[in-house]
């Protein structure tokens, strides 16, 4: 069965950018659990710099299933956002009484997951099914 699961499931990954993992997953956490095309729209309107870089890596992995892993684009939801550590830049200042500050410029590692996953009317349409049911036993 877990071979099943990961034949939906592509990714695609951000090496290195410039920012933080805390700021990288303050723009992570509103797409995750999000249909795809929602996702790309919260990012084109985030007023931080950092969701330009995400959402292309956003599409490269919408463009990977559909070319690579033949899905459909309209079933797509993010599974899995993801940032971790990646090299630190380490730069130093000078201060007072001849010592040194240490400034770290921090990059990160951005991975996303998609996944493509059927819309949910199968639910809907069996409550349907038993509410109807049960008006007709009445």
């Amino acid at each position: 069965m877990a071979k099943d699961d990961t034949k939906n499931v592509v990714q695609a990954v951000g090496k290195s950018l410039k920012t933080s993992v805390q700021k990288a997953n303050l723009v992570l956490r509103m797409i995750r659990g999000k249909k795809a095309e929602h996702a790309l729209n919260l990012l084109i309107f985030s007023r931080r710099r950092i969701s330009e870089q995400v959402s292309k890596i956003l599409k490269s992995a919408i463009s990977n299933a559909e070319n690579n892993h033949q899905l459909d684009i309209d079933k797509l939801y993010v599974k899995e956002a993801s940032a971790g550590k990646s090299m630190v830049l380490k730069r130093f200042r000078p201060r007072a009484r001849g010592r040194s500050g240490k400034i770290l410029k921090p990059f990160s590692r951005v991975r996303i997951l998609v996944e493509e996953k059927e819309e949910k009317l199968e639910k809907s349409e069996s409550k349907k099914n038993t509410v109807n049911n049960k008006k007709g036993s009445k």
